[in-house]
């Protein structure tokens, strides 16, 4: 029997009070099925949280979405029709619609699954308590496992066994501390069971694709704050398993300053105060990630100020550099350098080749327009064409 809780989405959430979602929804209880919003939507609902992805529970087998769909009018995807779930467009957006779903076999990285028709088997099969959390599209919310207290509580805890739930997929132990950083309550700590269990499988942390350890170790990184579940992360191990030479005690003063500052969350900013060993190999990062960390790192390395980085790779580099500065040396940035960092960002060399032609040509050209580029910088880009020209 389900577990309805006595509580309702706030009736003004986006994904509820949205026409296209409750069609959706429509098209499988008029035929006699369920409709269950889960997971990340009902849990940011109930914190008042930004929306998450919006997913749907159902007990109608895969084929028979696809056949209702069709039939009202809506196009249907077999997008993992295999593993239960079909993505039905509505209003030009999509919903993606899951069977309820039992695990059969793991293996640490994915998972072998049955259909089922019992809500808490479905539940079961889902990492966190919070998150196995349901709505009825008339927003009553049905608790199978009791995961509302720990939401309440703000209690990151794993369904029923962590051992259990870690084996599954070993990924769980990165989403356990990614979800503390997000939802967790730092005062009331870490939970115990969680820890212990996610110490004793960090081999197994060994067994996932760079792929997948980046994309989760960004969105951790882009919480408000990380810097106490990094913490809990060193501790346990994990941190050294999948960043060797990885050290959190800068991360906590980039956050500070940022907050400070008035900044955003940034990321790439926090992984260059982590650093590790190979980080762009072990993450997985992108070209244009990897030349981006790859910059500040040797700005940091040659002492090329914040400005000069923001006029020749944009603003937020110089910002990424100012703030890792500012750690490293313990002391906070001054406000007035976002100002600096935008107008260098802004600033346009106002010598032209041509200014010095024909009295310099070919690699003395080069050279030429260099110094005077190196000039106009040490002036904070100030120095006007005349200025600098006067100086040759």
């Amino acid at each position: 029997m389900d577990r309805t809780a006595d509580i309702l989405i706030p009736p003004e959430t986006s994904w509820l009070a949205d026409p296209d979602s409750q069609a959706v929804c429509a098209v499988l209880t008029r035929a006699g099925f369920r409709a269950l919003f889960v997971g990340g939507c009902v849990r940011n609902a109930l914190l008042g949280r930004a929306d998450s992805d919006i997913d749907i529970a159902t007990d109608a087998l895969p084929e028979k979405v696809m056949d209702l769909a069709a039939a009202a009018g809506l196009k249907a995807v077999p997008t993992g029709i295999d593993h239960g779930t079909v993505t039905v467009v509505a209003g030009g957006k999509p919903f993606e619609i899951t069977t309820f779903r039992r695990d059969v076999e793991t293996d640490g990285r994915r998972a072998v699954v049955a259909f089922s028709t019992d809500i808490a088997e479905d539940a079961r099969r889902r990492d966190f308590t919070m998150n196995a959390l349901y709505a009825t599209p008339d927003g009553r919310v049905v608790d199978p496992l009791g995961g509302l207290p720990d939401l309440h509580a703000r209690r990151i805890r794993f369904i029923e066994n962590a051992d259990a739930r870690i084996k599954e997929d070993y990924l769980r132990t990165l989403r356990f501390f990614r979800f503390f950083a997000w939802y967790g309550d730092a005062q009331a700590g870490f939970d115990a069971e969680a820890l212990d269990a996610i110490t004793q499988n960090l081999r197994g942390l060994e067994t996932l694709s760079a792929e997948r350890v980046g994309a989760e170790m960004r969105k951790f990184l882009a919480a408000p704050d990380p810097a106490f579940a990094l913490a809990g992360m060193r501790q346990t191990g994990a941190l050294g398993v999948i960043l060797p030479g990885a050290d959190d005690r800068l991360v906590g003063l980039v956050v500070d300053f940022e907050e400070r500052l008035g900044l955003h969350p940034d990321w790439q900013t926090r992984l260059l105060a982590l650093g590790g060993q190979d980080v762009v190999r072990r993450l997985r990062l992108s070209r244009a990630e990897a030349k981006a960390l790859q910059t500040l790192m040797d700005a940091l390395e040659q002492m090329t100020s914040a400005e000069e980085v923001a006029y020749r790779h944009g603003q937020d580099a110089g910002v990424s550099l100012l703030l890792m500065r500012a750690a490293l040396a313990e002391a906070p940035p001054d406000a007035d350098a976002l100002d600096g960092l935008r107008r260098a960002a802004e600033a346009i060399f106002p010598v032209k080749a041509a200014d010095l032609m024909p009295v310099f040509e070919g690699p003395a050209l080069g050279a030429q327009l260099a110094t005077l580029e190196r000039a106009w910088i040490a002036s904070r880009f100030t120095a006007s064409k005349e200025d600098l020209l006067s100086r040759l």
